[in-house]
This record gives C-alpha cells, sequence and structure tokens, in this order.
C-alpha cells in the first residue's frame, strides 16, 4: 500500500537568508546582520562560515561587494 503525503504550505516568519551562499540561518547559529555599508538600505546577513571564511557578499540595492 502506497501512502500520498500532501504538501502543505506553512505560514509564520520568514528564515532569514545568506546574502553570500542563500542557506537560511538558524535562530542558534552565529550569524549576523548589517545595513550595507556603502548606502545604508539594504540588510545584508551572514551565516557564520561565510563570514569566518570572507566569502564575498554583493547588495541587492546598489551593488556593493564586501568581504
Amino acid at each position: 500500500m502506497m501512502e500520498t503525503v500532501r504538501r502543505e504550505t506553512l505560514y509564520g516568519p520568514e528564515v532569514p537568508r545568506c546574502s553570500s551562499c542563500n542557506r537560511p540561518i538558524s535562530p542558534d547559529e552565529r550569524g549576523t546582520r548589517f545595513l550595507c555599508p556603502n548606502c545604508g538600505k539594504a540588510e545584508i546577513w551572514r551565516c557564520r562560515h561565510c563570514r569566518l571564511s570572507g566569502v564575498p557578499y554583493r547588495c541587492p540595492v546598489c551593488g556593493f561587494e564586501g568581504p
């Protein structure tokens, strides 16, 4: 007997995603968020791995790239 699984849409707060690798950042992870140092308009999220590895990020508003 094969069962089918219904896909449900979950509602709730959106999980932030890393601006470098687009991976979801869990609440217990040591990630960080800050405004773009160039324009101050976009919120940049960085996961612990990308922050420690120096993976570059790009501002979606002004295109600024930072380490």
